[in-house]
């Protein structure tokens, strides 16, 4: 029992490299993407109902979360074509968060990404953006999530920045906890 939650997050890294073998936005693509999401809700809603969260736990669910977002920029790249001006601010967007985990890494001497409201919610519209690729604008999309991820980044930057420990679980910049 105490490996399923982790056995959950490694099967999401795996899902996340077949979508490469997938054709993008086909039924098979939704199938094996929104099992994806599933397991990225289930394996802390597991953990920490029984008591099973950890440290590796929470390394493996991040590391999980970057590949499956590196993943999808690979496939729905040349489907998005996105300008110059979105490119950059996805760049920026990834350097900031970037600094994040060498901050923690410097201060606190580990890797470290913080579950704050802000990154919960930039997943949450990472995850249902090439759902709503069928039915909204593409363009109106990418500037909702990169406004959103902007927030959330330069907020986990902040926390780390000024925080004199570590917080993984830090809901917001404006909580105590």
């Amino acid at each position: 029992m105490k490996l399923i939650p982790n056995c959950i997050s490694f099967s999401r890294i795996i899902l996340s490299f077949i979508l490469i073998f997938v054709k993008p936005l086909s039924a098979a693509f939704y199938e094996v993407y929104i099992i994806c999401g599933f397991s990225d809700v289930m394996d802390g809603f597991i953990a920490r109902k029984t008591g099973k969260a950890s440290r590796l736990g929470e390394r493996l669910d991040s590391m999980a979360d970057l590949i499956m977002i590196g993943v999808l920029l690979l496939v729905l790249y040349p489907i998005i074509n996105p300008t110059i001006e979105i490119i950059i601010w996805v760049i920026s967007i990834g350097i900031i968060r970037l600094a994040s985990p060498i901050i923690a890494m410097k201060k606190y001497k580990t890797f470290a990404m913080l579950h704050t409201y802000g990154n919960k919610l930039t997943g949450m519209i990472l995850f249902i953006f090439p759902i709503l690729m069928l039915c909204v604008h593409t363009n109106v999309l990418i500037y909702i999530i990169c406004v959103v991820a902007s927030i959330s980044a330069i907020e986990e930057l902040v926390i780390q920045l000024t925080s004199s420990e570590l917080e993984v679980n830090k809901q917001s910049i404006f909580s105590k906890y």
